[in-house]
C-alpha cells in the first residue's frame, strides 16, 4: 500500500516514541512534526523529519502533504487540536486519554465525518497474548461473560533525581490522575479482548491522592488520584471491577481476568519478563482444568503495530482498532468514576 503521509504534533516522551515507531514502518512516511520546545524540534530534525514546526496549528494549516496526524501532548489541549485536524480533512490518532472527558469525545465524533479517528489506548491489544485471548473469548469457550476484573498496583519507591511531570496527577492538565493516565489502557484491554460487548450502566467508586510518604513522586500541585477502585454494572448484569494505584504503600500486584459461565481467562496486559495466559475450563465430569494457552519468557513488543493499524485503516476506508466510539465508552466510565467518588454513591451512565 502507499505509505500514509504523517505529521506528529508533540514530540515529548511518548510523542518521540510515536515518531520513531512511525518512521520505522514501511506503511508510514513521516513528513512533518511540531513541538513548542526548541530541544524537541531539534530532536525531530535529527531523526530526519523533513519539515518541523513550532506550532501544531501551523502544521495543520500550512502543510498540505500531511494526510494524517498523531496528537501527543497533555490532554488539556488535545481536543482543540483534534477538532482542527478533522476540520482540515486530516485523519486523527490521539494519545491517551483520548480527551479530558466524554463531552469532548462526542465533539470529535460529531466532526469526524468519513475520516479515520481513534486513540492509542489500544497499544497493548496488538501484543500476541491479547490476540490469543481475544480469539478464545470470541470462540465462546468462556460462555456468557459475567465478570471482567482488573487490579494493577505499583509500589512506591525511594526519592530519585527525576522531576515529576506536573500533568501526571492533574485534573486541569490531564483530566485526572492514574485513572486517566493508565487505566485507559486497562479498560481498552479488558473491554477489547472481551469483544467490546460490555455496556456500562451504573458505577460505584472512590479515589485517593498519593500517600504522604511517597509524595516525592508527584508534583507539589497534584490534585488527582494516585489510587482508585470501582465497580461498574453492565446493562446485561455483568460486572467490571477495576483498581489501579501507583506509588502505593503496598507490594506490586497485577491481574486481568475474564470470568464466564463455562470458564475463565487469566491475563497479563503488561509483563516485563514475559508471562502466561491461562484458560480455566470447567465441566461436570472434571471440575475446573487449567491450561496455559500462551507463554513467553520475554516481554512482548508494542507501539508500531497500533500506529500501523491506523495507517491501514486510512487506506482501507475503515476505523482504527479503538475508534472514537469505543474511546467514548472508556471516557464515560472514567467520568462516572470521578462523579461517583465526588457524590459518595452510585451514579448512572448515560
Amino acid at each position: 500500500m502507499e505509505p500514509v503521509k504523517l505529521g506528529v504534533i508533540g514530540v515529548g516522551v511518548i510523542g518521540s516514541t510515536n515518531l520513531r515507531d512511525a518512521m520505522a514502518s514501511d506503511l508510514i512516511d513521516v513528513v512533518a512534526a511540531a513541538d513548542l520546545r526548541v530541544d524537541r524540534r531539534e530532536y525531530a530534525r535529527e531523526q530526519g523529519v523533513p519539515r518541523v514546526y513550532e506550532d501544531g496549528r501551523d502544521l495543520l494549516d500550512q502543510d498540505n502533504e500531511v494526510e494524517a496526524v498523531i496528537v501527543a501532548f497533555p490532554a488539556m489541549g488535545r481536543t482543540a487540536m483534534g477538532l482542527r485536524t478533522l476540520a482540515r480533512g486530516k485523519h486523527l490518532l490521539t494519545e491517551k486519554p483520548v480527551a479530558m472527558n466524554a463531552a469532548e469525545v462526542r465533539s470529535m465524533i460529531a466532526a469526524r465525518g468519513d475520516l479515520a479517528a481513534g486513540c492509542l489506548s489500544a497499544r497493548y491489544r496488538f501484543h500476541e497474548p491479547a490476540r490469543v485471548a481475544t480469539e478464545l473469548v470470541a470462540s465462546g469457550a468462556l460462555g456468557e461473560i459475567r465478570r471482567l476484573h482488573v487490579r494493577a498496583l505499583l509500589a512506591g519507591g525511594p526519592p530519585t533525581d527525576r522531576v515529576p511531570p506536573p500533568w501526571r496527577e492533574s485534573f486541569a492538565m490531564n483530566g485526572g490522575g492514574i485513572l486517566t493516565n493508565w487505566s485507559c489502557y486497562d479498560l481498552d484491554y479488558i473491554l477489547g479482548v472481551s469483544g467490546w460487548y460490555f455496556r456500562p450502566s451504573v458505577v460505584l467508586a472512590n479515589w485517593w491522592p498519593c500517600v504522604e510518604q511517597f509524595s516525592h513522586h508527584v508534583a507539589p500541585e497534584s490534585d488527582a488520584d494516585a489510587h482508585y477502585c470501582a465497580t461498574v454494572l453492565g446493562e446485561d448484569g455483568s460486572v467490571l471491577t477495576i483498581e489501579r494505584g501507583e506509588f502505593m504503600p503496598a507490594a506490586a500486584e497485577s491481574a486481568w481476568q475474564i470470568i464466564g459461565s463455562k470458564g475463565a481467562l487469566r491475563l497479563q496486559m503488561t509483563a516485563t519478563q514475559g508471562g502466561q495466559i491461562i484458560h480455566d475450563d470447567s465441566s461436570a465430569e472434571q471440575g475446573v482444568v487449567s491450561t496455559v494457552i500462551w507463554e513467553s519468557d520475554s516481554a512482548p513488543g508494542g507501539n508500531p503495530l497500533v500506529i500501523e493499524d491506523f495507517a491501514r485503516a486510512i487506506r482501507e476506508g475503515r476505523q482504527p482498532a479503538t475508534d472514537l466510539d469505543k474511546a467514548l465508552i472508556l471516557a464515560q466510565i472514567t467520568d462516572a468514576i470521578y462523579r461517583s467518588a465526588a457524590s459518595g454513591g452510585a451514579v448512572p451512565i448515560d
